[in-house]
């Protein structure tokens, strides 16, 4: 490390003993470091002038803008036409009111399918397959209300609707296959996670 100052301190002590007084003389020599760079206060006044300077150049550049007539100065200037628009006020009670409609959640229409008029009695054995299961679904807590349906045709019920889960689904289907004259089961049951 280069120095460029230098300090010297002297220092004298007298020293007496019974025969003998001496005077010893001590000096010391103390550098201190070479004043380079720039110091942080001179930095600190440098960041706050290149601010103020930047600060300035904005305040210019947002003050010095022209107008469409290439001068700065806008108070001179003659104001810009306004285009004219035609407004024609009607009263509110004339509007129709605006209406929404949501769809429909899409299912499939249940096929329906005319078959020859059975015997007067596979029509009495439709209708009681048809009560049983549809006194079923409506003495269960959850069936009911599902809002489940059942169809039957000839000793085959086909379901239609929506559950929440497979299991479900397959309950309803094992509740229907219990009822007494069921022949088959059509389950359209659509599981919808929700």
């Amino acid at each position: 490390m280069a120095y460029d100052e230098e300090q010297a301190k002297r220092s004298r002590v007298v020293v007496e003993t019974p025969n003998t007084r001496r005077e010893v003389v001590h000096s010391e020599a103390v550098r201190g470091p070479e004043r380079d760079g720039v110091s942080s206060t001179m930095v600190g006044v440098l960041v706050i002038v290149a601010i103020g300077l930047v600060t300035l150049l904005v305040l210019f550049l947002l003050t010095g803008r022209t107008n469409e007539y290439g001068n700065g100065d806008l108070a001179t200037q003659p104001p810009a036409p306004v285009p004219q628009t035609t407004i024609i006020e009607q009263p509110a009670a004339q509007q129709p009111p605006v209406i929404i409609q949501q769809p429909a959640p899409v299912q499939p229409a249940p096929v329906i399918i005319q078959q020859p008029a059975p015997s007067g009695g596979e029509v009495q054995t439709d209708a009681r397959i048809q009560s049983d299961i549809d006194r079923q679904i409506a003495d269960d807590e959850i069936f009911s209300t599902l809002g489940i349906t059942a169809t039957v045709a000839s000793g085959k019920v086909t379901l239609m609707g929506t559950v929440r889960s497979e299991k479900l689904k397959m309950e309803i289907e094992r509740m229907v296959r219990a009822v007494k004259g069921v022949l088959q089961v059509d389950n359209q049951i659509q599981v919808v996670s929700g």
